[in-house]
């Protein structure tokens, strides 16, 4: 079955903006994550997600669904709605945006590996290309061609935030099997919901405090609606329609988004081996988008 070209358009554009908006959270929640603990702040951000989804998904019609799925959305809840944003906001907690931003590109990695070897999902050589490019311009914005940067020495912070890295690009394919069954914005509800009520009875349980002042609760709400739901919801739109590897390409834009928000929000610097990366990884996606065939992904 072909895709029309409104279908591909729709989802590099689904993509690109995802990009911007995942790019975005390392920004917004550093401030914040100086008085509000992690597993607090992603708690409220999941279950704000879930909730701003919640009258779009009762739009939609729930259809009835096999154990399997049940136990797949299960699944994407505590590995991609509970545990990656705890430990991302920990390790965030622990480096700066910038470095986050460019780590986080970890789940392009991961979501490319798991679909290629896990899910069989194939490209024409062209599009292996472009993504190889497209990963070559995230490596030179990681490194800076520089070798002995201290992103290497993976201290805690750096490895907190790639494990949340690689249980995210496990939960991109499993959410785009489980988007066959379902639509997004149910998904996206009821991930979220069952996330971030986990995290909150540990909240409870564990009696964390909740330091939150009223000037950060703006903040707390941008994260929960853009930066996770809506980011979210787009990004899947857009596996849907060009599959997870051409999708998770495009989404490392959020490299580039998340360091230029660094630089004007919070004063952190943009080298020059940066802007070549980020050209670079722009002429991967062109590549990708003008030579791919159009065809759609079965699984």
């Amino acid at each position: 079955m072909k895709y029309k070209p409104s279908n591909i358009v729709i989802g590099y554009g689904s993509a690109i903006l995802s990009a911007a908006l995942f790019g975005s959270i390392s920004t917004v929640a550093k401030p914040v994550l100086t008085s509000i603990d992690p597993i607090v702040l992603s708690s409220l951000v999941c279950l704000i997600a879930g909730l701003v989804f919640t009258p779009i998904a009762h739009q939609t019609k729930l259809k009835r669904l096999s154990r399997k799925y049940y136990f797949l959305i299960l699944v994407t809840a505590v590995c991609g709605a509970a545990i990656a944003p705890v430990l991302f906001f920990l390790g965030l907690r622990q480096t700066t945006a910038a470095d986050t931003s460019l780590l986080a590109n970890g789940e392009t990695v991961f979501s490319i590996l798991f679909a290629t070897l896990i899910f069989r999902e194939r490209l024409r050589p062209i599009g292996y290309i472009a993504v190889c490019v497209i990963l070559f311009g995230v490596f030179i914005v990681t490194t800076n061609l520089e070798f002995d940067n201290s992103m290497f020495a993976l201290d805690s912070g750096n490895l907190l935030i790639i494990g949340a890295t690689m249980l995210w690009g496990f939960d991109n394919n499993i959410c785009l099997i489980i988007t066959k069954q379902i639509e997004v914005s149910r998904l996206v509800q009821i991930r979220s919901l069952v996330g971030g009520s986990i995290l909150f009875l540990t909240v409870l349980v564990f009696r964390l405090p909740f330091n939150i002042q009223w000037t950060q609760i703006p903040s707390v709400v941008i994260l929960g609606v853009f930066g996770f739901a809506l980011s979210l919801f787009l990004y899947w739109h857009s596996i849907k329609r060009i599959g997870v590897v051409k999708a998770s390409s495009i989404v490392s834009l959020s490299a580039a988004f998340g360091l230029v928000l660094a630089a004007i929000f919070l004063k952190e610097t943009i080298s020059l081996y940066q802007v070549i990366a980020v050209v670079i990884m722009l002429l991967g996606i062109r590549l990708m988008y003008s030579r791919e065939k159009k065809v759609e992904i079965r699984y």
